[in-house]
């Protein structure tokens, strides 16, 4: 079973397709070059450039969460596709308080192999703040059927992820959360944010696009520019297809919109089309942007995708006089701002 990761630049990082999302924190560090006895410099607070005013977290825990209801579940792939993924509805009547970039838990219904209730899942919310209906009452998530054949060639099916994808409309959802600062958006309405996801790793970027181009608000206006990068193996399992197809009718010069088919699409070397296959065609585009000090990066999807991506940045950051002795990911980290989640 591939594993996978998300992030977000200011450098965002990846998702992992397990039926237990969890999340996980990027860190790098780097060694203090100061001569015996020197003073280091005083440490200056960092200030936050994601909106993270008024965030709530962990409203709801185990020991007292949220029963909501299943108000719509659909599957979003067709029948051909790979693997099913769903997408669905869940009533809060506005007592979940999510923001774009969060998560919330899933505690399935049932008792595990020991006779205890099941512990949470954490996936990462598939809608805007005020949700696909647009009233703050619902919250939507994006999930992918877990069955595999374990080695005993056994069929195993994820408990939360079937729990999920087998809901019908009225059913109750015991809920946690909301959980997450690390991938909220940026404050800047003027930012450029890379948007980086394989399969259900779409999740919190439908969220941001959603209030980005088809929501209006008074304190919120999208004026920068927004690049979705999308892999999947099949066209069948494009998620969100035709709704981010309309925002970039919508929004031509603030959205683009990037698909990497990898069963179906080769570059001009014949190699299978991943996300870093795609990235590499912008290679010299991509790089000017992340120099820019507005520039956000997100990462949501398989974990393999990370090191294409570090590799396709190494060689650029190699071709600049000025980058050749410094280690291109803190160097990224420290110069767009990272933040990775595994889901």
């Amino acid at each position: 079973m591939a594993a996978a990761v998300t992030a977000a630049v200011s450098f965002p990082s990846s998702t992992k397709s397990t039926s237990l999302p969890v999340k996980i924190h990027s860190h790098c560090t780097r060694k203090n070059h100061f001569k015996k006895g020197a003073k280091a410099p005083a440490k200056v607070e960092k200030v936050s450039k994601k909106n993270e005013e008024g965030v709530v977290v962990n409203k709801f825990k185990p020991k007292n969460p949220y029963t909501g209801k299943c108000l719509l579940n659909t599957k979003i792939t067709a029948d051909d596709a790979p693997g099913e993924t769903w997408h669905m509805v869940f009533s809060t009547e506005g007592e979940v308080p999510y923001r774009e970039g969060q998560s919330i838990g899933v505690i399935p219904d049932g008792i595990d192999k020991n006779g205890k209730p099941h512990k949470l899942r954490l996936y990462s919310i598939a809608s805007s703040a005020i949700g696909d209906f647009g009233d703050s009452k619902t919250v939507s998530l994006c999930v992918k059927r877990l069955v595999y054949t374990n080695d005993q060639g056994e069929t195993v099916k994820g408990v939360c992820s079937n729990f999920l994808c087998d809901l019908k409309p009225g059913a109750d959802v015991t809920m946690t959360g909301p959980v997450g600062k690390e991938m909220l958006m940026p404050k800047d309405p003027n930012a450029t944010v890379i948007m980086l996801a394989t399969g259900t790793g779409i999740a919190p970027f439908r969220s941001f696009l959603w209030k980005m181009f088809f929501e209006k608000h008074d304190d919120y206006k999208f004026n920068g520019l927004a690049w979705l990068f999308l892999g999947v193996p099949t066209s069948s399992s494009l998620l969100y297809k035709e709704e981010f197809e309309k925002m970039k009718e919508k929004a031509p010069e603030n959205f683009r919109l990037d698909f990497a088919v990898s069963r179906e699409q080769t570059n001009a070397n014949g190699e299978k089309m991943y996300i870093q296959t795609r990235m590499a065609e912008y290679a010299e585009e991509l790089w000017e942007l992340l120099k820019k000090d507005n520039t956000y990066v997100y990462m949501c999807g398989l974990k393999g995708m990370e090191k294409g991506i570090d590799d396709i940045m190494v060689s650029l950051a190699a071709k600049e006089e000025r980058l050749r002795n410094i280690l291109p990911l803190v160097f990224l980290q420290e110069l767009i701002g990272l933040s990775t989640k595994e889901v």
